[in-house]
């Protein structure tokens, strides 16, 4: 059976939740088919016209917004007794929007990514090599219960010239529905193709999703520990993600105790359900351990439990775990071992100890004397984030729009053969051009 999907044109709505024309439930691999015939269309439309779309689809999240809070409200309402973390990402307010319109505007401002030279190399008289960055492709973006990052991932991969398949948290189904709505639809009349997107309902759908290894090129999940490991053991599919967001504060022996409680402070308490959020706290063993926790108390806004030599876990609350260790090394060796290789921050006054901990902590982020909550695709430049990566293969850290790129080398030649190098009548003699 060959499904066809109902794009309901009034609304711009294109689901994965649809039937076919024989009133069947959609055929998930099939619209993956459908989606990766596409791409090569949507790696090929000019800058102009996704930047194009992606104006348009901020000035229609405005001109929505009103529908979307509405959305939202539903989904809050039905998620009464969800813990408090887990509301916070589920809000999606004026502030919410305004940041992602502001993430939208960015991601216009910037150059366009693909087709961009990376190397030039001449290899031999009339034979030229071209390192060239394009999109991946089609990627499939399991993500949480925060709106926002529906509206960040799709105009992430719009930008970066790719197709996504997007699968939300059951929690935000009524804001997830209502965004993708206006952004399919604005995006669609703005010139890009109608496969650009698409949006799973059903948690039965996920594993249709994980089994489309000839259609899909790369899968991003955001979720607990045990999700994104579930779908690392269930798939074909390249993963890049991170589970655990568990960050360190290492506070060295020489830091500056004032300047440690205000960023602890931040660490924890800026936005306490964040992956980037600081849950444990390492002391040197001759900083006086109950003055630091005041201190940081003092600065936070909030209560803070602090469990001695707690566990090594990542709370999402107003909670930490603080321990003493011997040093700086004490404190690499820790980390390595039980931190998830997300963001890990030293407090100190000596750089030499701070170039140690920066070299040989194994993190994606590696920071002195600041708060791990800059861990973040906006904060750094990247206009959004799709997630942030703790692997070490293709991206790594906040995965902006470099993150959604691979490259292809293309090669430029008139008659070569590789006969004539192989019997020694013609030689390479590599040459950098740029």
């Amino acid at each position: 059976m060959i499904c066809v999907s109902i794009i309901y044109y009034e609304v711009g709505y294109k689901s994965w939740n649809c039937v076919s024309q024989k009133g069947e439930k959609m055929d998930y691999r099939e619209a993956a088919r459908e989606m990766k015939a596409e791409s090569f269309r949507m790696a090929s439309l000019p800058a102009e016209v996704r930047n194009g779309a992606l104006f348009a689809i901020g000035e229609a999240l405005k001109e929505n917004k009103e529908a979307v809070f509405a959305a939202n409200k539903k989904d809050r309402e039905n998620g009464e007794g969800l813990p408090a973390p887990i509301l916070g990402r589920l809000t999606f307010d004026d502030h919410k929007l305004a940041d992602c319109v502001k993430g939208i505007n960015d991601l216009i401002s910037m150059p366009d990514p693909l087709f961009r030279k990376q190397m030039v190399r001449e290899l031999d008289d009339g034979l030229k090599l071209v390192r060239s960055s394009c999109p991946i492709g089609v990627i499939g973006v399991i993500f949480e219960s925060r709106p926002d990052a529906l509206v960040q991932i799709s105009a992430l991969c719009i930008k970066s010239g790719n197709c996504v398949i997007l699968k939300g948290g059951s929690e935000a189904k009524e804001s997830n529905k209502k965004l993708f709505d206006v952004i399919y639809k604005a995006g669609v009349e703005a010139g890009l193709p109608e496969n650009f997107a698409m949006l799973v309902e059903s948690r039965e759908g996920v594993g249709e999703l994980l089994s489309c290894h000839d259609s899909i090129d790369l899968i991003i999940p955001r979720g607990s520990n045990e999700f994104v490991q579930y779908i690392m053991s269930n798939t074909k599919i390249p993963v890049m993600g991170h589970a655990d967001g568990i960050c360190t504060i290492y506070v060295d022996k020489d830091a500056d105790l004032g300047k440690a409680a205000k960023i602890i402070a931040d660490a924890k308490e800026q936005y306490v359900s964040a992956c980037n959020a600081t849950e444990v706290v390492l002391v040197h063993k001759d900083i006086d351990k109950d003055a630091l926790v005041a201190a940081f108390k003092e600065a936070a806004k909030h209560e803070i439990a602090v469990h001695q030599d707690g566990e090594y876990k990542e709370y999402l609350n107003y909670e930490l775990t603080l321990r003493a260790v011997d040093g700086v090394d004490e404190a690499i060796a820790l980390i390595n071992r039980n931190g998830s290789h997300h963001t890990d921050a030293i407090i100190t006054e000596n750089m030499e100890t701070a170039e140690r901990f920066l070299d040989y902590v194994d993190s994606a982020g590696v920071y002195y004397n600041c708060s791990t909550r800059f861990a973040d695709g906006y904060r750094y430049g990247f206009g959004a984030e799709v997630g942030i990566s703790t692997g070490k293969i293709h991206a790594r850290g906040p995965v902006g729009l470099e993150g959604l790129l691979t490259y292809k080398y293309k090669l430029y030649g008139n008659g070569h053969i590789v006969g004539d190098y192989a019997s020694g009548k013609k030689s390479f003699h590599f040459k950098d051009l740029g």
